[in-house]
């Protein structure tokens, strides 16, 4: 790498480009505005390349209020930027870049086909028709204030450090998870460094570790726990319950039924040092018929045949029932129902924010004005996944980071309009982090 430094300049810099960043250089160059569009991999949209690849869920189809309160304790923040750009409003941008939607069994919705490359060439199409000008392999290093009330990004790039001087910056730079795929959180120090309120960074939709014996890790790492009930009470009293699967893997248990948990049982962990998860292995039997199939005799048969017999209980369900009960309670029918019908899990830690889905944490919104912009910083936007919300999977995610998207773009073109409104000197931004 050189040591050469260029200075360009533009009217908006969007750092980062995933659909928060893309979204926000949609809006803004849709109004004739000039947009540089920053990334630090060598392409854009990976992530969502990614999110994909199962079938890229854009959005949910449940009602407005349900859907708002998949944000928990950030509903109230992130509900007005939902009723502005929510799930109908996803599906009709999709269907404008040529993407028929459609509505699954679980009332998640994908496109048509599935795939998530056919929108996003269409999507990136858009924008250079726009004008928007990108910029791979440009990871943001640092940034300072001009005496002009522009802002001067400081990038890394192959050919050496570059410099841009922008009338407006659009933060767009994803959490902590899939550093892999861009979103590393290394941007927390310089936020940091400028002192803005930032909430930690935690994993969100993650798995958990439960501490296996040699023989579960060895035998049933990666089967499924298929047809269950999950349930956790926090420390509020209040029940979280949920019907689906999960996987056993060689730490504890991951999947769907555990990501809609985890944010209640990394709290809970965080709180008490562990979470007792309890699962439901037959949700369709009552507990007396599972007693009452339990105590019939079984003659020379193992309790391990008895329990595939009567209840079909075999394979991983029946391994993970083993493991979680003691011996005494294994041969007591009345107990042994009792666990079949609450299995208690006591998970002790999740998975490493990297391993996760999606973080929590981020800018804190009382750091944000009602346009996204950091009220120390005029000028500078912020959107997406850096922000401190988290939804569970099921087109929360992507809904949350368009619309923050959307909402961003849209404070940019409100403070440009009426920047000569204001006055007073800019605040001093941090070159580097520390």
């Amino acid at each position: 790498m050189t040591s050469a430094t260029s200075l360009s300049s533009t009217r908006v810099a969007i750092i980062g480009g995933g659909p928060a960043g893309l979204m926000a250089a949609e809006t803004i160059s849709h109004h004739g505005m000039t947009v540089d569009l920053f990334d630090a991999m060598p392409s854009f949209g990976r992530k969502l390349l990614l999110a994909g690849k199962g079938g890229l869920n854009l959005t949910h189809s449940e009602s407005t209020a349900s859907f708002r309160a998949r944000y928990g304790m950030r509903q109230d923040e992130m509900g007005p930027l939902l009723a502005a750009f929510g799930a109908p409003e996803v599906r009709a941008w999709a269907q404008g870049l040529g993407v028929n939607t459609f509505v699954g069994s679980s009332g998640r919705v994908f496109p048509t086909d599935m795939k998530a490359a056919p929108l996003l060439r269409a999507w990136l199409q858009r924008l250079r028709s726009a004008g928007v000008r990108f910029h791979v392999r440009h990871r943001w290093s640092g940034w300072k204030r001009a005496t002009s009330g522009h802002t001067q990004l400081e990038f890394a790039t192959p050919g050496g450090d570059r410099q841009y001087a922008a009338e407006a910056v659009v933060l767009a730079l994803g959490g902590g998870s899939w550093p892999r795929l861009g979103s590393d959180g290394r941007w927390f120090a310089l936020l940091e460094q400028a002192g803005i309120p930032l909430a930690a960074l935690r994993p969100a939709n993650c798995g958990f570790d439960a501490g296996w014996s040699r023989y579960l890790r060895e035998h049933f790492a990666g089967a499924a726990i298929k047809s269950v009930v999950a349930s956790f009470v926090d420390s509020a009293g209040v029940e979280h319950r949920r019907p689906g699967e999960c996987v056993l893997t060689v730490n504890g248990l991951e999947g769907s039924l555990i990501y809609a948990l985890s944010a209640a049982l990394r709290d809970g962990i965080e709180t008490s040092g562990s979470a007792t998860l309890r699962l439901d292995l037959l949700p369709n039997r009552e507990l007396v018929s599972v007693v009452s199939e339990l105590a019939r005799p079984r003659g020379s048969r193992s309790m391990a045949s008895h329990l595939q017999s009567r209840l079909r209980l075999k394979g991983a369900k029946a391994a993970l029932l083993h493991e979680c009960t003691s011996a005494e309670q294994f041969a007591d029918p009345q107990r042994l129902g009792a666990a079949i019908k609450s299995l208690p899990i006591r998970l002790v830690a999740p998975r490493p924010l990297a391993e996760a889905i999606s973080s929590a944490g981020g800018v804190r919104f009382p750091a944000l004005d009602g346009r996204l912009m950091l009220r120390a910083l005029p000028g500078v936007f912020c959107a997406g996944e850096m922000l401190d919300w988290e939804a569970p999977t099921g087109g929360y995610l992507l809904t949350a980071c368009f619309s923050s998207g959307r909402a961003a773009g849209l404070g940019v073109l409100a403070w440009l309009a009426g920047r000569g409104q204001s006055a007073g000197a800019p605040p001093h931004l941090p070159r580097q982090p520390p």
